[in-house]
């Protein structure tokens, strides 16, 4: 007989049983000035105009993106499939989509990044016909690892991690169910190992009371034996995980190789993932280094994670974050960049220079278009009201 996962039994199956994502799924209270989430009011729409888009939640581990893709399918009273990127091949959710469903079936994919570009496309059709509702989970940046056609065929809907306060109402119905009790000390200890993952949280609290002998009160002897170790976590309420991503990237820019290795080190031991490093290390590489031989090397870092993954790729971080640690500084580039779009925003559409401007007709290039231009010739090329400003010094 196959046991059920505690966060199995107690995930929720109506919208009123979910927790947190208030900006989602919360309730509209006109008096407070608060308007209900997106998911809450299309799913109260469809009852009469049977519209349910296509969406694309984004958010980490444990926020509730399967939950939500299931309470929809389940408040929408559609066929509903759940498929995992990392397991399934295409043919086989190509039958579903094919199928010729008298309903729009609800498909969850999660890890949806995991699909390649060619992969993703082969959902294109059906999207755009409404064949389907394609509900794609994933924990990284859509901008990055989903095609542009999917992303402007589907919404994309942000999960907060969890706060303390959502996380204890959920222990709160786990103990319940559990029969069990749980001291002050090891709740607060449990709410700040699982880094607000839901999924985290219970299955810890599920082995805890299974090891727990009178299986009456948990402590935090027994919180610990069940994680194995402290957990090591980015998230108090969002601010730790600010921290250490903030002390990495002022140490590198610092020049301090032994404080960025150290921030480097919290991260990989905490889980962070490896591609968000790598991905800061490549933005900091154009920010803050004289050489562009650092963007080289970033991108190197960025792709040997893609490829090889944890725990090897720590080694790839740990080269690239010493090569930028050490290296020459110079944020002129990036500063200049930024004062000239500061002026963008302020002046807006400025006219260009006339001797700049392309001809490409006989009408353009008889009012002026290209008149007097010498590529050879060293002159002030900005607009006329920007003449004489310097932004890179």
């Amino acid at each position: 007989m196959t046991q059920i996962p505690l966060p199995e039994l107690l995930r929720p199956k109506r919208l009123s049983q979910f927790v947190g994502q208030e900006h989602l799924v919360g309730k509209d209270l006109p008096r407070r000035g608060k308007a209900g989430g997106i998911i809450r009011k299309l799913l109260s729409n469809s009852v009469t105009n049977n519209y349910f888009p296509s969406l694309i939640l984004w958010g980490p581990p444990g926020s509730g993106k399967t939950t939500l893709a299931r309470i929809i399918a389940n408040e929408l009273k559609r066929q509903y499939f759940e498929f995992s990127a990392v397991s399934v091949s295409i043919k086989e959710i190509q039958k579903i989509m094919t199928a010729g469903n008298l309903f729009p079936p609800v498909i969850l994919i999660d890890e949806i990044h995991r699909f390649n570009k060619a992969q993703q496309d082969k959902f294109l059709p059906f999207v755009e016909r409404g064949d389907i509702t394609l509900i794609g989970a994933t924990t990284e940046n859509p901008s990055f690892e989903i095609i542009g056609p999917l992303l402007s065929r589907t919404r994309v809907l942000v999960l907060n991690q969890l706060t303390e306060k959502e996380l204890t109402k959920i222990t709160k119905r786990a103990i319940k169910f559990l029969k069990i009790k749980i001291n002050k000390e090891a709740l607060n200890f449990l709410l700040s190992a699982s880094n607000g993952d839901a999924r985290v949280l219970l299955n810890v609290l599920e082995i805890a009371a299974n090891l727990t002998i009178n299986h009456h009160s948990l402590t935090i002897k027994s919180i610990e034996q069940a994680l194995q170790r402290r957990q090591l976590t980015f998230d108090k309420g969002g601010e730790e995980f600010y921290n250490i991503i903030s002390s990495y990237i002022k140490s590198m820019r610092a020049s301090d190789v032994d404080a960025a290795l150290y921030y480097l080190a919290r991260m990989v031991a905490a889980g962070q993932d490896p591609l968000y490093i790598a991905r800061r290390m490549v933005v900091f590489a154009s920010e803050d280094v004289a050489s562009p031989t650092a963007l080289v090397v970033a991108n190197a870092v960025f792709q040997a994670c893609q490829q090889i993954g944890y725990p090897e790729c720590q080694e790839n971080l740990a080269a690239g974050t010493v090569y930028l640690a050490t290296a020459k500084k110079d944020r002129r580039a990036y500063d200049a960049y930024m004062r000239a779009l500061e002026d963008v925003k302020k002046f807006g559409n400025l006219p260009v220079p006339l001797q700049i401007r392309n001809p490409v007709t006989k009408l353009m290039k008889d009012i002026g278009y290209g008149k007097g231009y010498d590529k050879y010739t060293k002159e002030d090329l900005l607009p006329e009201k920007l003449k004489g400003k310097k932004y890179y010094h």
